[in-house]
């Protein structure tokens, strides 16, 4: 892996999530960073004219504070190689990559380009895709289209924007449904756009590192309403873990049930966790896995874990977009660290039992 490959950002929301909001100001801020913007030029409002140096009809376009847009003519392979070789020749000069996708787009492709394409991988490193949720319309937007639902599963982290036009309990109860489908990625408001840049860029979503972000409060609701299917799927693996909590938990678990309307959302973009104390068997788990992939790949939407395989003394990491995965050896287990397997798997309609049951006979 080699230091000077360039990182990019893939932003994607709905129709008015405020994306093109969100690029003004990441844009216009002195950060001193020179930003390459490539936009699927949809028919939604472009990047205008007051940030642009000239208006032309060129493909790409320098801007007064050294950034550069560009609007993908073809595909998107053709366009990030284009720009990766006019850097080569110094005739652009910019450190990293923000693709905008269009409001219905399905990061998804975008995502794997980078892995997939022996070109773009060469000059480009994927470091994390961010998603925009409006706040006002997102709830009717993750009823009706699956696409919305699809960017709230592929992120690793959301902001939900507009946060000022609903109250409150519709901010939490949006909040709670999202984590629901993506309990990897942080969420929270950005207001007209103005999020520190540091919570953009180099968030290294894709790095294959020992760190598995499972929100708290999702890890806690989990154990308390799946108990049974946990502790089935586990064997003796943690029943006792979250049973001798039992009351906490459901006291803890009822205070955040007092909105009715936080769980009548059966959405088909879903996430679970599964752990285990038991060691894993490294070429059971590599069939099982494999064998999944190619079922159900194209609704597996992020993937990812740090487990803890017989024969190994590091930890092991994989992660997966879609068809795509990749593992890499971790670091060591610390002396007096737990042992343990955790993953967690965002996907449509996914078959949890099915994959439970199989994870369960992939353990020594």
């Amino acid at each position: 892996m080699t230091p000077t490959l360039i990182p990019a950002t893939i932003l994607t929301g709905f129709l008015g999530s405020g994306k093109t909001t969100l690029l003004k100001r990441v844009l216009s801020e002195a950060h001193g960073q020179k930003i390459a913007v490539i936009e699927n030029e949809f028919g939604e409002e472009n990047i205008d004219n007051d940030i642009l140096v000239a208006d032309t009809n060129e493909q790409i376009i320098q801007m007064s504070n050294g950034c550069i847009c560009c609007t993908i003519r073809e595909d998107l392979r053709a366009t990030l190689a284009d720009l990766a070789e006019k850097r080569r020749k110094g005739e652009l000069d910019f450190e990293r990559v923000v693709i905008e996708t269009t409001g219905v787009a399905d990061p998804g492709p975008v995502a794997q380009t980078f892995f997939m394409d022996d070109e773009v991988a060469a000059s480009f490193q994927l470091d994390s895709i961010i998603t925009l949720v409006d706040a006002k319309h997102a709830q009717q937007q993750l009823d009706t289209r699956q696409e919305a639902r699809r960017q709230a599963g592929f992120a690793d982290r959301i902001f939900i924007s507009k946060a000022d036009l609903v109250s409150p309990q519709d901010i939490d109860a949006l909040t709670h449904r999202v984590r629901h489908m993506n309990p990897r990625a942080p969420i929270e408001s950005a207001h007209f756009g103005e999020v520190p840049i540091d919570k953009i860029f180099d968030l290294k979503g894709f790095n294959l590192n020992a760190k598995l972000d499972i929100d708290p409060e999702f890890l806690k609701a989990d154990d308390h309403r799946h108990g049974h299917a946990h502790g089935h799927s586990h064997g003796q693996s943690h029943d006792h873990d979250h049973h001798h909590h039992g009351h906490s938990h459901d006291h803890e678990h009822g205070e955040h049930c007092d909105h009715p309307h936080h769980h009548h959302h059966d959405d088909d973009v879903k996430s679970f966790v599964f752990r285990a104390d038991r060691p894993l068997h490294a070429e059971r788990l590599e069939d099982f896995l494999g064998s999944i992939v190619q079922v159900y790949g194209p609704k597996m939407l992020r993937y990812k874990g740090v487990l803890y395989m017989k024969g190994y003394d590091r930890k092991v990491i994989f992660q997966g977009v879609h068809q795509l995965m990749g593992s890499d050896l971790g670091p060591e287990w610390t002396p007096g660290e737990k042992k343990q397997s955790k993953m967690v798997f965002i996907g449509i309609n996914m078959p949890r039992d099915i994959l439970l049951q199989g994870l369960e006979r992939c353990l020594i």
